[in-house]
């Protein structure tokens, strides 16, 4: 089964949030990240996100793969959108079950933090004064050369 996911149209979260049903769950934890309107005082009017898929999705995966034996949860899943986002749109989300909630929480922080940090997801920031520049998910600027 497939655990992770890059997306190009809007994320189903009734049918993700299906995937982790099981009965010997007693918790399940949502993560939703949504596109803002503003970054580091700067008004954002949308962003593009830019995957290289091959990588982005066996790197994800053995993500979900980490989570799933260090905090033995039941199920692990995260979808992540690429293409051009409107301010409100999905852009990343992240679910998990697990027998217990404190496992729950922890595997679902520790999901978007390794995503953010390790997946080769790139995003856009196209902002209010006709600027935009590009940032890692863990919204470090990406060096551009002239």
């Amino acid at each position: 089964m497939k655990r992770f996911a890059l997306a190009t149209k809007a994320i189903d979260v009734v049918a993700e949030k299906r995937r982790l049903d099981d009965s010997r769950a007693g918790a399940c934890v949502l993560f939703e990240g949504w596109v803002r309107n503003h970054n580091e005082g700067r008004p954002v009017i949308r962003l593009d996100y830019q995957a290289y898929a091959p990588l982005a999705e066996s790197e994800g995966e053995a993500i979900m793969a980490e989570a799933m034996a260090r905090f033995e949860l039941r199920a692990a899943l995260a979808v992540h959108r690429t293409g051009s986002l409107a301010i409100g749109d999905l852009a990343v989300w992240i679910g998990v079950s697990a027998d217990h909630r404190n496992a729950a929480f922890e595997a679902c922080r520790w999901i978007i933090d390794e995503i953010k940090l390790r997946v080769p997801i790139w995003k856009n920031e196209h902002y209010a004064d006709g600027e935009s520049g590009w940032l890692h998910p863990d919204n470090t600027p990406v060096e551009t050369s002239s």
